[in-house]
């Protein structure tokens, strides 16, 4: 066999006994010594190289495993003989000697430990569980950490990519209080696997000693990250993440991160900002826009539910910052509701009012209900999908809140479990508000769940639809996230209530023009600049638009538009100049919130007694251009020219 070790520092450690390298032949011939065999040795390269001729060596295979067996038993007094005899027999084998070493010092001999691990290491220089052994028994016994380093160290070497063999060795150090030398390893092992959930456990355990409370949070956190649900690892990561927490709540330093906040947005926009405590607001917090309520300022409200109000503060304050974004852009949108909205929702939830009718409840609380079920859907239909680019945003740009994230995201979430599977809610609440609900809910529980590792999702009780559904929604939102511009998220707003029936409960509106249309000068002034609306910039409108067109271009030559403006030029042969351009003012104006050629409802009081269908008032607005101003017609970019063309040469025809 060949035995090979390096001649360094080393070296000099597991034989003291060399004093210079002229006596490294002579001292290595003396031990490498076998009965009458003499080891060859010699030097290259930096190495020493040992050759010895061990032509018969008893077989002792079974006798280990049988030693190996007894060990793992704890019958250390059956296996040290077994050892002992075999070591005689054959001192060659380096785990022998490792074994008898660990026997020696589980009883208590740590010098007979140290010289049987020495033999160990002699007969193989990188026996990493040797060289970690006796790293341990110098770091815990002898208190010599120096020591112990220089065999730590050489673990290192020799198994540099083990990362389980370096967190054990910084395990040990942590076990002794050494926190700066156990980093060193933990550091090395994270290194080599980011994956381990032993080595970031570890981490935090010191971080939280050292009192570096943030850093300790997200150790805590990467350790449940890094484990699966109700492991070990798992729940000491969520207990440490969680217990950490509100440590750092309770110095409450958590306020200079949102006025720091304040500041940069009261600049961006050029509002004040206040912050007022409500107990009242249906909501854990809440934005009131200063345009909104007529203020100079804007106002965030908050229920003051602990320190946690940091985030709910923060969270709002995001919210701003991506409304301004839009504003900028000229594309934000805004979510509104009328009574109208709320009849058919009214009418959606019949069965369940009636009911409660039944059960002798008065029509004043039966309204009230009701009304704040309305709110509630539309609430999250609107706050849902945002509420997931404003939390990742709070995630990756602000790192210290993430302990007040954590908690105030975790009470959110159980109250959103509770509000889906509670017995008694169960009973009053339609059920397709629940189910619609749990899915906007398991969509922020998903999110949650990849940012701090707490897996709720068991617990909604959701269907297979309900899950996939919600699945779905938050894959969409992860490409969206990807790049997010401003006001794309009004977008998944929209899909998602249409894709769950919802979306005839609101409207979104551009906000430029709402605002436009709510101060009479400005449109009085808009009017005159611009009556017919074609220079107006409405984002809504523009996504309809362009969806519109992209159909109208699929379907091709559409015969139901081409009989209306038959109808139309008809109709138009009989009125003077000044008329049709009357009518072809209020399609205009009425056309600025949009047309949806799949509603049947439209009426004009310049066309008194008459009601349109979507269709219909389009062919209208183009005839009525066509005929009224033709030199903006091409402005309207509606899709029928072909259209027209036919339809004047059937009205000619007839």
């Amino acid at each position: 066999m060949r035995i090979i070790h390096k001649i360094d520092e080393f070296l000099n450690i597991i034989f003291p006994e060399i004093n210079d390298n002229n006596h490294i032949i002579k001292v290595l011939e003396n031990y490498y010594s076998y009965g009458d065999l003499k080891p060859k040795v010699k030097i290259e390269n930096g190495y020493v190289i040992v050759d010895i001729d061990i032509i018969s060596i008893t077989s002792q295979e079974f006798d280990f495993k049988k030693a190996i067996s007894f060990c793992e038993k704890g019958k250390f007094a059956d296996a040290k003989p077994l050892l002992e005899n075999l070591i005689k027999q054959n001192p060659t084998n380096s785990e022998c000697h490792r074994i008898i070493g660990q026997i020696y010092s589980d009883e208590g001999n740590q010098d007979e430990a140290i010289n049987s691990l020495i033999d160990a290491l002699r007969w193989d220089s990188k026996n990493s569980y040797a060289l970690v052994m006796m790293g341990n028994i110098f770091a815990k016994f002898k208190n010599d950490i120096d020591t112990a380093m220089k065999y730590y160290d050489q673990a290192l070497i020799a198994k540099p990519d083990d990362n389980i063999t370096i967190n054990n060795i910084g395990a040990n150090l942590l076990q002794q209080n050494k926190f700066g030398e156990a980093k060193k390893y933990f550091y090395k092992a994270l290194s080599l696997d980011e994956k381990y959930p032993n080595t970031h456990y570890a981490l935090a355990l010191i971080a939280d000693e050292e009192g570096d409370l943030n850093v300790a949070f997200n150790s805590f956190i990467q350790t449940a990250k890094c484990s699966k649900k109700n492991d070990f690892f798992y729940n000491k990561g969520i207990e440490g993440a969680y217990q950490v927490a509100n440590n750092i709540l309770k110095e409450n330093y958590g306020e200079n991160i949102f006025r720091n906040y304040r500041v940069y947005l009261e600049h961006k926009g050029g509002v004040e900002i206040d912050f007022v405590i409500d107990e009242l607001i249906p909501t854990p917090a809440k934005m009131e826009f200063a345009e909104n309520y007529d203020r100079e300022k804007h106002t965030i409200k908050y229920k003051n539910t602990g320190s946690a109000y940091v985030h709910l503060i923060m969270h709002e304050l995001v919210h701003l910052d991506f409304v301004l974004d839009a504003q900028i852009e000229e594309n934000n949108l805004l979510f509104t509701s009328t009574q109208q909205h709320k009849n058919v929702f009214l009418k959606s939830i019949e069965p369940s009012l009636n009911k409660l009718k039944q059960r002798g409840v008065s029509n004043e609380s039966i309204n009230s209900y009701s009304s704040s079920l309305f709110d509630g859907v539309n609430s999250q239909i609107f706050n849902a999908p945002i509420d997931l680019f404003i939390e990742d945003f709070l995630y990756n740009e602000y790192q210290d809140l993430r302990p007040y994230q954590f908690v105030s995201l975790l009470k959110l979430v159980q109250d959103g479990i509770k509000a889906v599977t509670d017995r008694q809610v169960l009973e009053l609440t339609p059920k397709d508000v629940v189910s619609k609900t749990k899915i906007y809910n398991l969509v922020g529980a998903f999110q949650i769940k990849d940012l701090y590792a707490i897996d709720f999702i068991s617990e909604y009780n959701a269907t297979k639809i309900e899950l996939d559904t919600a699945n779905k929604f938050y894959q969409e939102y992860l490409e969206y996230k990807a790049d997010r511009k401003p006001a794309e998220e009004y977008e998944l707003v929209q899909h998602w209530a249409d894709d769950l029936k919802l979306g005839n409960y609101f409207e979104l509106v551009g906000e430029k023009q709402y605002r436009k249309r709510k101060n009479i000068d400005d449109f009085i002034g808009d009017l005159e600049k611009d009556p017919f609306g074609v220079n107006e910039n409405d984002p809504v409108n523009e996504k309809e638009m362009k969806t519109f067109l992209e159909n109208q271009e699929d379907l091709g030559l559409n015969m139901a538009v081409v009989m209306f403006m038959v109808g139309a030029l008809e109709f138009f042969e009989r009125k003077s100049e000044d008329e049709i351009k009357k009518i072809a003012f209020e399609i205009a104006m009425q056309g600025t919130q949009g047309y949806d050629p799949n509603i049947k409802n439209y009426k004009l009081s310049s066309i008194p007694n008459k009601t349109f269908s979507g269709y219909q008032i389009l062919a209208y607005y183009y005839v009525s251009w066509s005929i009224g101003i033709p030199e903006m017609l091409s402005q309207l970019q509606l899709p029928f020219d072909e259209e027209y063309k036919l339809a004047t040469t059937m009205y000619k025809s007839k």
